[in-house]
């Protein structure tokens, strides 16, 4: 599996939070699905909340 690096910006309240976080996963769609299942849960928020700026590919887990 590859890892990617998704930032982007959720609103918490009347402020917005930034945040970057790494997953693992097969492909992009799938990496930034896993971003709003682990946003939603540990913040209590909707996707229409979580703004995605950009998504990177780091390479495959384990090739090095």
């Amino acid at each position: 599996m590859n890892e990617f690096i998704v930032s982007g910006v959720f609103r918490a309240g009347s402020s917005r939070e930034q945040f970057k976080k790494i997953v693992s996963s097969q492909n992009k769609k799938n990496a930034i699905e896993k971003v709003y299942s682990l946003l939603g849960s540990e913040h209590g928020l909707k996707r229409n909340l979580i703004e995605i700026a950009d998504i990177s590919e780091l390479g495959e887990s384990g090739a090095e």
